[in-house]
């Protein structure tokens, strides 16, 4: 954890000052216990205010039921300066034909049209693995819902997403140990449209 403190500081320190951090990461791809990735993520708000970025993401799976995540990013648009932190509760896994059923929570601190916001959301989330071509992958759905607080005037209102996606090992021959992942998240109240696209890395 002291090589992650280290690169997230020097990633603080060399920033440009628009940042942008987006998504549900790979929380929904079955990881083993303690496993680890680093990703890259190239990410595009369409909605207002948006623009194009690029994301970097830590996960790591803490045990059998809990998966952390971080990251931040630099981008162009109204939406900026934001870094997030989130965990993920496993409530049922993917078994037979029972989906694996989640809870994401995430905090995110952010500077939005020049406001300056602090983001906290709760995200049921909804995967299920299939065979593509004869490669598994994991499609998923998750509904986060939201308090998003304006520490300008000590004011807040309720933020609403649907984002949809899917995440797999690349089938790309000698790229196999390597994960994808495609998202969209559509802004239902209060919040923005985005698709990005990602690729991650194992660290052990």
């Amino acid at each position: 954890m002291s090589k992650l403190t280290l690169l997230l500081a020097i990633i603080g320190i060399f920033a440009p000052t628009k940042v942008l951090a987006i998504g549900t990461g790979y929380i929904t791809y079955p990881l083993a216990p303690e496993k680890r990735l680093v990703s890259t993520e190239f990410t595009g708000i369409t909605s207002t205010g948006g623009g194009i970025g690029l994301q970097g993401r830590f996960t790591q799976k803490i045990n059998e039921k809990i998966t952390l995540d971080a990251g931040l990013g630099i981008g162009s648009g109204e939406r900026d300066s934001r870094f997030f932190a989130g965990a993920d509760f496993e409530l049922f896994p993917d078994y037979m034909k029972q989906p694996r059923v989640s809870l994401k929570t995430t905090f995110s601190n952010s500077e939005e049209f020049e406001v300056r916001r602090n983001i906290f959301t709760f995200a049921p989330t909804v995967s299920k693995g299939f065979s593509f071509w004869g490669n598994e992958a994991f499609p998923f759905f998750s509904l986060p819902l939201g308090v998003s607080l304006n520490g300008e005037n000590s004011t807040y209102e309720t933020i609403v997403n649907a984002n949809a996606g899917i995440t797999g090992n690349l089938p790309i021959e000698g790229y196999e140990k390597l994960m994808g992942t495609v998202e969209a998240t559509v802004g239902v109240k209060d919040s923005f449209t985005a698709l990005f696209f990602g690729v991650s890395y194992p660290l052990n």
